[in-house]
C-alpha cells in the first residue's frame, strides 16, 4: 500500500517528530509508514484522516495486486 503522508507532512512544514507527537506514536512509526515499511492500524489511519481533513482514501492509496 502507498500513501501520501511524507508529502502531506512536508506541505504543512512538519518534521516527523511534530507529526508523531501530534498523533502519540512514535517518530519511527512516522518514518516506516512513510517509506511503506508499516501499514497503520485502523485506528490510527483514522487519526491521520482526521488530522489531515482528509478521507483515509486520499492518504493511504489501495493497489490490487496483479491475479
Amino acid at each position: 500500500m502507498k500513501n501520501r503522508l511524507e508529502e502531506l507532512r512536508k506541505a504543512r512544514g512538519l518534521r516527523q517528530e511534530e507529526l508523531a507527537d501530534a498523533l502519540e506514536v512514535s517518530r519511527q512509526t512516522i518514518g516506516s509508514l512513510e517509506n511503506g515499511r508499516y501499514n497503520p492500524s485502523i485506528l490510527l489511519a483514522f487519526k491521520l484522516s482526521r488530522y489531515f481533513g482528509l478521507p483515509i482514501e486520499e492518504i493511504f492509496l489501495y493497489e490490487e495486486e496483479p491475479s
